[in-house]
C-alpha cells in the first residue's frame, strides 16, 4: 500500500511525523521527534516505543513484518540521521546495525526478508538484506517525488511496481533474480493520462491498483496478464489521494483523499458497487463503466491518513496524521457504521512486541 511521504501536512499532530503500516496490516509505526512508536491495529494498542539517541527526529520508519528490524530515515536536522541515509535499526540491540548513504534524499524504503529497495527521486536501488548487503541492481524512473514503489508480500511472488517512463505509466518488475546485477526487464502499463499519484499491490502480488494526480479514477490491473480489470470512480472533482489498500483476501479496495472521505470498493463482487451513469470508451478502447464505491465514511478533511482493512475484511481503519484512529464496519449491501474512535498518540503500553 502507498505510504504518505511528501505531502503538505495540514491538521497534523505535532507528535506524528510519519506513519507506515507493515505488510500484513497487523501493526503500524509512527515516527516522532525522538524515535518511533509501534502500535497494534486490532485491537489498537501501543506495543512499544523506541527512543533513538541523537536522531534529530524520524522522518520515515518502515517495518520488516513483525521483526526487530526497522528502516529509519532522519528528518534532516541532524547529520547522523540525514534525509539521504537509510539506517537499519535493530530493536533488540537498540542500535543501528548498518546504513546506506546516497547523494540525494531518500523518498521511500521497501523491505522483504531478503531484499531492501531504496527509492530516490529518479532511481530505485535494490540490495541484498539483511546479511552481507550488496547492491543487486538499479532502475531508472521518471521524476518520482512521492517515492512511489510497492512490492508483493507473498512468499512465492517477488513482483515490484513503480512509476513508468511516461506520464501515467507504471512498471512491473519480477525481483526474483539469481545473479547480482541482473533483473527482469520491466513491463510497462499505460494506466492513466496524468502522472501517477498512488500505487498499491495486493498481498498475493496478483493485482495492482493505481490513481493519477487528478484523483477521480482508480484502476485495477491483473499483474500476470497486464490487463485492466475494472475502473472505480472516487468522485468527479479532482482530489489528492493519500492511500490505496487491498483487503487481505483481495475482495475489497479502499482509498483515502484530501476530501476527508474514505471510499470502499468491491473487487471480487463488483456488482455490489454503485454504477455510474457516465459510461465511456476506456483508455485501451474497450467499453467501460465506472463504478462508484460500495460504501464510504468521513474523517478530517485535508488531514493525511492511511486506510487499511481489519481482520475478516468487514471493517476499514483510518490512521490519521492528527493522531486519530477510526474504525468503521461495513456490509455487502453498503451499510457503514463507526465502531470505534480513539487517539492513538494517547494510548499507553498494553501488549508485548514480537
Amino acid at each position: 500500500m502507498s505510504e504518505i511521504t511528501h505531502i503538505l501536512k495540514m491538521n497534523v499532530n505535532k507528535d506524528v511525523r510519519f506513519l507506515s503500516v507493515n505488510y500484513d496490516r497487523s501493526c503500524f509505526a509512527c515516527g516522532t521527534e525522538t524515535g518511533f512508536t509501534v502500535y497494534n491495529v486490532e485491537p489498537l494498542a501501543n506495543m512499544v516505543r523506541h527512543d533513538v539517541p541523537d536522531c534529530g527526529g524520524i522522518g520515515q520508519v518502515h517495518m520488516l513484518n513483525r521483526t526487530n528490524l526497522f528502516a529509519l530515515v532522519g528528518s534532516g536536522r541532524h547529520m547522523k540521521y540525514a534525509k539521504n541515509k537509510v539506517i537499519i535499526w535493530d530493536a533488540n540491540l537498540k542500535k543501528a546495525v548498518f546504513e546506506y548513504t546516497f547523494c540525494t534524499p531518500v523518498l521511500n524504503v521497501r523491505m522483504r526478508k531478503d531484499m531492501v529497495l531504496i527509492v530516490l527521486q529518479t532511481k530505485i536501488y535494490a540490495y541484498s538484506f539483511p546479511n552481507d548487503p550488496k547492491q543487486l541492481f538499479c532502475y531508472d524512473t521518471r521524476e518520482n517525488p512521492r517515492g512511489l514503489c510497492e512490492i508483493s508480500a507473498a512468499i512465492d511472488s517477488q513482483m515490484c511496481v513503480f512509476p513508468g517512463p511516461k506520464s501515467g505509466s507504471i512498471q512491473l518488475v519480477d525481483l526474483d533474480v539469481s545473479k547480482i546485477g541482473f533483473s527482469s526487464k520491466p513491463c510497462i502499463i499505460n494506466a492513466h493520462q496524468h502522472d501517477i499519484a498512488c500505487i498499491t499491490m495486493n498481498q498475493l502480488g496478483t493485482y495492482v491498483a493505481t490513481a493519477s494526480k487528478k484523483g477521480t479514477l482508480i484502476r485495477v490491473f491483473e499483474v500476470k496478464s497486464r490487463r485492466q480489470l475494472m475502473e472505480f470512480r472516487r468522485g468527479t472533482d479532482a482530489a489528492s489521494l493519500y492511500c490505496l489498500s487491498f483487503s487481505a483476501d483481495s475482495a475489497y479496495l479502499c482509498a483515502s483523499s484530501d476530501k476527508g472521505t474514505v471510499h470502499i470498493f468491491a473487487v471480487k463482487e463488483p456488482e455490489k458497487n454503485k454504477r455510474s451513469t457516465l459510461s465511456k470508451v476506456g483508455l485501451f478502447g474497450q467499453y467501460l463503466e465506472s463504478q462508484w464505491g460500495l460504501a464510504n465514511f468521513s474523517v478530517q478533511a485535508e488531514c493525511p491518513c492511511l486506510c487499511v482493512f481489519g481482520p475478516g475484511s468487514s471493517s476499514v481503519i483510518a490512521i490519521c496524521y492528527d493522531g486519530s484512529f477510526h474504525k468503521y464496519v461495513f456490509t455487502k449491501d453498503g451499510n457503514c457504521n463507526r465502531e470505534s474512535y480513539d487517539l492513538f498518540v494517547d494510548v499507553g503500553n498494553e501488549v508485548d512486541f514480537i
